[in-house]
């Protein structure tokens, strides 16, 4: 398969066309950035674990019956997806209050949430991601009722899933961020699932194992991430939930 010419580029991914008819390539950048673009750096080695991990998760969703747009990995950096219309929304699924939740609503840190809180932003640089709620989602004609009554079904599931696969290896699943397209009418994961997308605390000491590493500057980041991928595709003592 051979790489063509650019679709689409976000902070830390780029998106080409293939020689393939309906198949893209996703490549994962060593870019990092926080607080909207305001920081940022080139971190040698980031690219390739995000794409270890999302590659990873999206077999794991696909063998529970998760529809998602991965196809495979073609190097270490960069995966074959499928090309979905992509639904202009970040859903943002929380387990234990921290980052933005904190900081806007009276929420103490750490506090957990049960059952999950589902938060819906509106995908735009431009307007730094609004929040959405239902009403607004379907004023905008961004997703029929249907939809995001599926779309909020599959978030809560996959939440299910990853919380048990990282508890089970002693990672604490705060919240996780997803974004869906459409294909042939059927409504997919894209994107990715990766340290990038997903806050992620080890359940022992509460260290950060995530994006936070950077955002906070609370320590070597590709540490952290090369730590986090191990332990994801490895087994744990006692088997895979």
């Amino acid at each position: 398969m051979r790489q063509l010419d650019l679709v689409y580029e976000g902070k830390a991914k780029s998106v080409y066309r293939s020689d393939e008819p309906d198949r893209l390539i996703m490549r994962f950048r060593d870019d990092i950035t926080a607080f909207d673009g305001e920081k940022k750096d080139v971190l040698s080695g980031k690219g390739r674990f995000n794409a270890e991990v999302s590659a990873f998760f999206f077999r794991y969703l696909e063998e529970h019956g998760i529809p998602t747009h991965y196809l495979g990995l073609i190097d270490q950096s960069a995966m074959v997806v499928r090309n979905l219309e992509m639904i202009p929304l970040e859903v943002i699924v929380r387990n234990i209050a921290a980052g933005s939740i904190v900081r806007r609503y009276p929420f103490k840190e750490g506090t957990l949430l049960d059952p999950p809180v589902i938060m819906i932003d509106y995908k735009s640089d431009v307007l730094h991601d609004p929040m959405l709620n239902d009403d607004l989602i379907l004023a905008l004609n961004l997703v029929t009722r249907d939809e995001l009554d599926l779309i909020k079904a599959i978030a809560l599931k996959v939440n299910e899933l990853l919380s048990d696969y990282l508890d089970a290896r002693g990672i604490t699943l705060v919240d996780f961020k997803m974004e869906f397209g459409r294909r042939d009418g059927e409504i997919c994961l894209g994107d990715e699932i990766s340290m990038d997308s997903m806050r992620l605390w080890d359940r022992e000491t509460g260290r950060s194992l995530d994006k936070d590493v950077y955002r906070l500057g609370k320590g070597d980041v590709i540490a952290a991430y090369a730590d986090v991928a191990r332990q994801i595709l490895s087994e744990p003592a006692g088997g895979a939930p």
